[in-house]
């Protein structure tokens, strides 16, 4: 009994509450396949098509309905037919109503038969336009009502449960069913779509989350090697000068006090933060590369099979540590996308020293054989760009002209800004 007024309960939610509600169909969205390949720029027109296709068949539909009937009571069956078609567009569940309506209104007024061959294909086309538009449970629903509808007409004309009601009950409802299934396969590849980019977005996320996380390991000894400066220099400056002033030795003291307190809080929080270990900062890091080791990072790259060379213009200068960092890590990050991306390719490092910054240019050639699977792909990419925002540069990364891949990169410094 529950079961059986769970399921009325239902269909008068879908069928009977806000059955005429304005549910205008939207035209096609600007990711649809069809909009973004129309030819000759008709893609604003493309979006329309569902429209205009609903449009046609009824027209069709009705064109047939009074072919079949040219006479007045003819073009009023057109008129039954084709209304609920056109409906469809703007009040799905109502145009289903007006459907079964006019079904029953012709078969009052006209006689004969139940079904119509227009009415019949109006019919037909109305539910499976009703399935495709609302939930698929509607599809039965409107089912059982039809079949329900169609026992009843026969019984009250006197003609019985003859084997037409049941055919027709047979051909709605397969029809029904493949319209229902291919709608949820669609609902189905939709979801699996909008998961994937949900994970290829986090994916991203997390490995910008992991490249700051390695920065920020590495921008540490930066920062820690010159608050440990100051905190010597700050130790020793009393030393260096006959019957310092006690004011000033204060001053010292207290440099050196608040360097020490705050290269202590910098390993701290950064290993709280950054690193599943606490204690990952409490014991000195191995010093970070610079430009000076790029020989060694090309030798490396060599020895690998990737035919490298480096070319350097400009006034060759120390820079601040952290750009010089950014920059050797950009560059091991571009050659090794050439080895795992374009194997066979030649590589070729331009660094440039200009006023303002550093350039930096890592072009390779067309590969000689396919690459392997990478999962990592792409990522590589936006670790660089993270660091190139970081110093408030820019980055570009694309494909060549000849096949290969280039990576151009520009490192701000400001003038008065050198190497400590």
């Amino acid at each position: 009994m529950r079961i059986l007024e769970s399921v009325t309960e239902e269909i008068r939610k879908d069928l009977f509450t806000d059955a005429f509600a304005f549910r205008p169909l939207p035209p096609l969205g600007d990711g649809n396949a069809l909009v973004r390949h129309a030819p000759w720029g008709l893609g604003r027109y493309t979006r329309w098509l569902p429209h205009a296709l609903v449009t046609a068949f009824t027209a069709l539909v009705a064109m047939g309905t009074l072919a079949e009937r040219p006479s007045m009571s003819g073009l009023v069956l057109t008129l039954f037919v084709a209304v609920p078609l056109v409906t469809t567009l703007l009040r799905p569940v109502g145009a289903w109503w007006l459907s079964i309506g006019a079904v029953f209104v012709t078969a009052v007024i006209f006689g004969g038969g139940l079904w119509t061959p227009g009415g019949f294909v109006s019919h037909l086309a109305v539910m499976v336009l009703v399935t495709l538009r609302t939930r698929p449970r509607l599809a039965a629903e409107m089912w059982l009502i039809t079949v329900a509808f169609q026992a009843f007409v026969s019984v009250a004309h006197g003609t019985g449960l003859h084997n037409d009601v049941f055919e027709m009950s047979m051909v709605f409802g397969v029809v029904l069913f493949v319209t229902a299934a291919v709608r949820a396969m669609r609902e189905s590849k939709q979801q699996v779509a909008e998961q994937v980019a949900v994970t290829q977005v986090e994916r991203s996320r997390r490995t910008v989350l992991e490249e700051r996380t390695t920065i920020a390991r590495e921008l540490h000894d930066v920062v820690a090697h010159h608050m440990s400066v100051v905190a010597i220099q700050a130790e020793a400056a009393p030393y260096r000068v006959q019957d310092t002033p006690p004011e000033l030795a204060a001053a010292f003291a207290t440099i050196r006090e608040n360097a020490v307190a705050a290269l202590t809080e910098l390993r701290r929080v950064l290993g709280v933060v950054r690193s599943e270990n606490p204690d990952a900062f409490a014991a000195p890091e191995a010093p970070q590369p610079t430009l000076d080791d790029l020989d060694a990072l090309l030798a490396n790259v060599r020895s690998a099979g990737l035919t490298a060379e480096r070319i350097t213009t400009g006034s060759v200068r120390p820079l601040p540590q952290g750009v010089e960092l950014s920059a050797y890590r950009i560059v091991q990050e571009a050659l090794s996308n050439v080895l795992r991306h374009a194997p066979g390719a030649t590589a070729r490092v331009e660094l440039s020293y200009v006023l303002g910054g550093l350039g930096l240019r890592i072009v390779n050639g067309r590969p000689d054989r396919l690459a392997k699977p990478s999962p990592g792909a792409g990522h590589g990419v936006l670790g660089m760009r993270e660091r190139v925002t970081m110093l408030g540069g820019e980055m570009t990364a694309e494909p060549t002209e000849d096949g290969g891949y280039e990576v151009v990169a520009f490192l701000p410094v400001a003038p008065g800004e050198a190497a400590a």
